[in-house]
């Protein structure tokens, strides 16, 4: 009991602390305060076209405009040095709070740094802002994301050669994924069950570098019964290789996102499963939390997490869920996240 208040009251310090960070930015810095909340949201992403940023763009921002909050988007695919330009951009917006989606979870520090100089808070979005104190984060439990990957995949293959293609070397999150991975295969290795074929890991969350490196692999072996991809786009270009081998529906492949054309590709045999990540909670909630941190206020967060600035953050987590063909009804398809129709559409002949 000792040691569970003194947790308590450690964690109630940290947040004391952190908000009086910012706390009062209205008054020290004259804006009139009409009560309207500006977010300045910076996402930087490796492409345009991933279908689950579009998603949460569109909830967080019209969750936004409902609490009757502005939101000045930035959207770029040009990497860390876009995004830092991004930020000044939003700094000279005179906005309340600068919500991240970072590209580079290292290399933002020092604009970070600028922002909370301002007092304006920081919300790191899905990925955490690493080596600087941020206000708080939202995202899903990525080690959850990786147990699930490796439940999936042990349950299907508990014997056999298993190949690993990792995300980002620049996004915690593909550290955080492949930690809880191994969290679960690792004991099977240590038995002998399962071998480790390759672990590789990609510069940018790129379907088309997942390509060139997985095909690398297969040329040199095809001894392979179980492949563990970062994510949806990832896992779709092992299957398309796969494929060109007759080889798609023979290995377990397990990624993230519930793309459609996973869901569609799970539902058909080609891929075990997709983690599916209710976009609708956390953007929503997402929105809801920028808004109150703007106002000075910190609700109670779900854990505190570590980012290697020596302040703990507190973290506000949604919970990932594991989707095979036998419940996609009940979970992507049940909360609308894509229709009946388009997940169980023909693509016969797609090979």
């Amino acid at each position: 009991m000792k040691n569970v208040r003194f947790q308590s009251v450690c964690m109630f310090a940290i947040l004391i602390l952190l908000s009086s960070c910012w706390g009062g930015r209205e008054k020290e810095s004259g804006k009139k305060d009409d009560g309207k909340v500006t977010i300045g949201f910076s996402i930087a992403t490796d492409t345009f076209i991933i279908e689950r940023w579009n998603k949460d763009i569109k909830i967080f921002t019209t969750a936004a405009k409902n609490l009757g909050a502005e939101v000045i988007l930035q959207l770029s695919a040009g990497g860390a040095k876009a995004q830092i330009d991004q930020i000044h951009y939003l700094l000279e917006k005179d906005i309340d709070i600068l919500v991240v989606l970072a590209h580079d979870t290292s290399l933002l520090a020092g604009a970070i740094k600028e922002v909370r100089d301002r007092r304006i808070p920081v919300l790191a979005y899905d990925r955490l802002i690493m080596g600087v104190p941020v206000n708080a984060y939202i995202s899903f439990d990525n080690r959850e994301v990786g147990r699930l990957f490796g439940k999936a995949l042990t349950a299907k293959v508990p014997r056999g050669n298993y190949l690993i293609v990792n995300g980002s070397i620049r996004d915690n999150n593909s550290y955080e994924v492949n930690d809880g991975l191994h969290e679960i295969i690792d004991p099977y290795i240590e038995a002998g069950q399962i071998n480790i074929v390759d672990e590789l890991w990609l510069e940018q969350w790129s379907g088309d570098e997942a390509a060139v490196r997985v095909r690398e692999v297969l040329e040199r072996t095809t001894d392979i019964d179980a492949i563990s991809a970062g994510n949806d786009q990832i896992a779709n270009a092992a299957i398309q290789l796969l494929a060109e081998r007759r080889m798609a529906g023979d290995v377990a492949v397990v990624g993230q996102d519930a793309d459609l054309l996973s869901c569609q590709r799970v539902v058909e045999g080609l891929q075990l499963m997709t983690v599916y990540k209710p976009i609708e909670k956390l953007a929503s909630r997402a929105a809801a939390l920028s808004v109150e941190l703007a106002k000075g206020e910190m609700p109670d967060p779900d854990r505190m997490i570590e980012n290697d600035s020596g302040v703990k953050i507190p973290f506000f987590v949604e919970m990932p869920r594991a989707v095979f063909k036998e419940n996609m009804d009940e979970t992507v398809i049940r909360d609308g996240f894509h229709s009946v129709e388009d997940v169980y559409r023909d693509q016969q002949g797609e090979f």
